[in-house]
C-alpha cells in the first residue's frame, strides 16, 4: 500500500462527506413549507393567539398587583389618618387636664389668698 494513495483516498473521503452534508442541508431547507403554506399559517395564527394570552394574563397580573397595592396605600393612609385622630384625642384631653389644672390650682390660689386676707383683718 502507498502511503500517498492512502492519504488521497482520506482527503477524498472527507470531500465527499462534506459534500453530502451540504446536500443534506439544502435538502433540509428545500424541505420546509413555504410561508403561504396552509400549516405555516396555522402555526403562526396559533402562536399570536398564545402570545395575546399571554399578554393578556400578563396585564392581569400587572392589574391585580396595581390594585394590591392601591389597597396597600389606602390602608396605610387610613392607619395613618387613625394615628393622626388618636394623636390629635390625646392631645385635646392633655390640653383639658391642663386647662383643669390650672383651673383647680387658681382656686386653691385665690382661697388661700382670701384666708390670708381674712386672717389679715381679724
Amino acid at each position: 500500500m502507498y502511503v500517498g494513495q492512502f492519504k488521497a483516498n482520506q482527503l477524498v473521503d472527507r470531500l465527499e462527506a462534506a459534500a453530502k452534508a451540504r446536500q443534506a442541508t439544502v435538502a433540509r431547507f428545500r424541505a420546509h413549507p413555504s410561508a403561504d403554506d396552509p400549516i405555516v399559517l396555522a402555526r403562526q395564527s396559533a402562536r399570536r393567539a398564545v402570545i395575546q394570552a399571554r399578554e393578556v394574563r400578563v396585564n392581569e397580573r400587572e392589574m391585580a398587583r396595581l390594585a394590591a397595592t392601591a389597597q396597600h396605600e389606602a390602608e396605610a393612609l387610613a392607619a395613618r389618618e387613625r394615628e393622626a385622630a388618636e394623636a390629635a384625642r390625646q392631645a385635646a384631653e392633655k390640653a383639658d387636664r391642663q386647662a383643669a389644672l390650672a383651673a383647680e390650682q387658681k382656686t386653691a390660689r385665690d382661697a388661700r389668698f382670701a384666708a390670708r386676707k381674712a386672717r389679715a383683718r381679724r
